[in-house]
């Protein structure tokens, strides 16, 4: 199954240097689209996020019906989150964002949606990362300015 990396996710792993982490949890089923590309690479210019190489991840054209789709979406979410949103409904795929609209949306849609803290406790389950060093790096993302509901990923995990 294909994984839409929404803008959001990108950059809290992209602050904290750890994109190989993503890597690791999706491996070849990583995917990104144009539009996120450009939203983050503004986010490059404006200061916000280190300007990253995009040749670890695929970068999917979308079809003409997956744009048609991706207009209607644009309604209520901006154009990264509506075209990862097309993209995974076009192809049964998962979306990795942590936007409120777009995950509302997701469900309305049928689309299955995944964040930051779900990729975090994916990556403590098949044991790539341990519970404190997981909990490091959503420290440091909270740091950089992401708003988590949770503290420590101890309250996540069962």
């Amino acid at each position: 199954m294909i994984a839409l990396l929404d803008n959001t996710v990108l950059s809290n792993f992209a602050l904290v240097k750890q994109l190989s982490l993503l890597i690791q949890v999706f491996g070849k089923h990583l995917a990104t689209t144009p539009y996120v590309v450009q939203e983050y690479e503004n986010g490059v210019r404006r200061g916000r996020v280190p300007s990253i190489s995009f040749d670890w991840i695929a970068v999917l054209p979308l079809t003409h019906d997956e744009t048609t789709q991706m207009t209607y979406l644009q309604q209520q979410v901006d154009a990264g989150e509506a075209s990862c949103l097309a993209v995974a409904l076009g192809r049964q795929g998962i979306v990795l964002s942590d936007d409120r609209n777009a995950r509302r949306l997701a469900g309305q849609i049928g689309v299955s949606m995944s964040g930051t803290l779900g990729v975090l406790v994916r990556l403590i389950k098949t044991g790539v990362l341990s519970l404190e060093e997981a909990n490091r790096f959503l420290g440091q993302m909270i740091a950089y300015g992401y708003r988590s509901p949770v503290e420590a990923l101890e309250q996540l995990i069962k």
